[in-house]
């Protein structure tokens, strides 16, 4: 009887080891959280650091491409063209489409779930609540020689008359603003963009709205649409410097 007591007793003993010992055998891999499936991210911050944050800024701001954290640009812009640019980007330009159907890597909801975001995160409902700007788009042709008149009334205090810059003082008295007519830089924007900054201004850089850069008085949408003409007016076909004609190679003398 003892025997078989001792018999049972390194059977049980064994069970258990070989079900929970092998768990937490020196070198085998402990469980690790799940990753999901690319297609079954759906949180916000997680979609924009991987898709957005590069060009956007990572927290909406202070990156090469337009502001997102602007109340105002997302209130101008409305929640359909924030979906239409994010799921087929915009062509000519650098933003790239990002639904599956048009070549990209996320789902419909995907793009749902980024611009539901950035509008929670970053919108403000009545961010333009009272106010009259301009229309995200164009809705006539704009008049390069007006455009040259109305950048000067409200843009040459800081960009220059001619669009070429000012160079800050010594003094500090003022901050140094580059060329916004040189061709290498008109490249690299469209159009949209262009009216986009200059309608919701540069949050945070110093660049004031289409309300703020004349006191008491607003630019019109004929105006955005006039300087922007005039802006785009200074496109070149091959923008950049092209390198100097080589010098003639002198001929040996006979």
């Amino acid at each position: 009887m003892k025997a078989q007591t001792l018999f049972s007793i390194a059977a049980v003993s064994l069970l258990a080891f070989a079900t929970f010992g092998c768990n937490s055998a020196p070198g085998r891999p402990k469980a690790e959280p799940e990753v999901p499936r690319p297609d079954q991210i759906h949180d916000f911050a997680m979609l924009y650091k991987q898709n957005c944050a590069a060009c956007h800024g990572d927290n909406g701001s202070q990156g090469a491409a337009t502001s997102l954290a602007n109340a105002e640009y997302l209130s101008l812009a409305g929640e359909d063209t924030l979906l239409r640019i994010t799921a087929k980007g915009i062509p000519g330009t650098l933003m790239p489409p990002f639904a599956q159907s048009a070549g990209g890597m996320l789902t419909d909801q995907q793009v749902h779930d980024l611009v539901d975001g950035m509008m929670h995160q970053w919108g403000k409902p009545q961010a333009l609540s009272g106010q009259n700007p301009p229309s995200y788009a164009p809705t006539g042709t704009g008049d390069v020689q007006q455009g040259q008149q109305t950048f000067t009334t409200y843009c040459a205090r800081c960009h220059g008359s001619d669009g070429t810059g000012i160079p800050a003082k010594n003094d500090g008295a003022n901050v140094s603003h580059g060329s916004i007519v040189d061709p290498s830089y008109l490249a690299l924007v469209s159009d949209q963009s262009l009216r986009t900054t200059t309608i919701v201004g540069l949050p945070g850089q110093g660049m004031p709205d289409w309300r703020g850069d004349v006191p008491s008085h607003a630019m019109t949408d004929k105006e955005v649409t006039d300087i922007v003409a005039w802006l785009v007016s200074h496109r070149t076909q091959f923008p950049g410097q092209q390198y100097p004609a080589a010098a003639p190679t002198a001929q040996p003398q006979q």
